[in-house]
């Protein structure tokens, strides 16, 4: 059965990169051959990892694999408070700024599709608006004892859940739980909120990522692939 799809135009991320970009959505009124007459630099779609016939029609019209990505979710009973979170305030902005775009160098947002730092420009204005409150809804921030910044988790409300956007911890910091603090954190943040469940995607090649979820008491829940069509390429 031919794919079809419906047009989802990406304003924001539009003006930020400086290029037409547009996500497909599947299971729309568009065959796929007519949506991509549409004008756009940059088409962008989602995939469940078992639409096996919707990846080999995507190859066919020159879309190529940009990432992979788990959702997982871990249900929120009893919490507890985590020691040396806090909320991230906005004079720490810059500071944040500066860890986001070092920590996340490695995503989709990156060559043939985007320019050079694009991605670390992308996650460093994530993290501002999740501080400001903007997007995200709340940034909670992990410190040592003489206040230096160890890592950060943004997180948002959304559909009775609490869905988490970033979650980074600086280089001299790992190794030492505060990962698995700031998830609980979040966790305790969603309670808080009456919230039901607390939900995050990955990168299927973040294992270190992976492991903490799953090691948190996350259970995986589905997989998709990410795939990218430049807008001039022929049909």
């Amino acid at each position: 059965m031919p794919v079809r799809v419906s047009i989802n135009p990406l304003a924001w991320e539009s003006a930020f990169f400086g290029l037409t970009t547009a996500r497909l959505e599947l299971d729309g009124e568009l065959p796929l051959d007519e949506a991509l007459r549409h004008p756009a630099s940059l088409w962008q779609i989602k995939v469940p990892a078992d639409r096996i016939d919707v990846t080999d029609d995507l190859c066919q019209y020159g879309f190529q694999l940009a990432e992979g990505e788990a959702d997982l979710a871990m249900n929120i009973t009893r919490t507890e408070r985590q020691s040396g979170i806090r909320i991230a305030r906005e004079s720490q902005i810059d500071e944040l700024r500066t860890a986001a775009a070092q920590l996340f160098v490695q995503s989709r947002f990156r060559a043939p599709w985007f320019a050079a730092g694009d991605s670390g420009r992308f996650y460093a204005q994530w993290i501002e608006n999740a501080i400001r409150g903007t997007f995200d809804h709340q940034c909670l921030i992990a410190s040592d004892p003489f206040g230096a910044l160890q890592g950060f988790i943004s997180l948002r409300e959304t559909e009775g859940d609490v869905r988490v956007g970033l979650l980074g911890v600086l280089p001299h910091a790992q190794g030492q739980g505060i990962g698995q603090r700031l998830l609980l954190a979040g966790a305790d943040w969603g309670r808080v909120r009456q919230l039901k469940q607390l939900r995050v995607a990955t990168q299927l090649s973040n294992l270190t990522a992976m492991r903490l979820y799953l090691r948190s008491g996350a259970r995986l829940e589905s997989t998709a692939y990410w795939f990218y069509r430049k807008g001039h390429d022929p049909i």
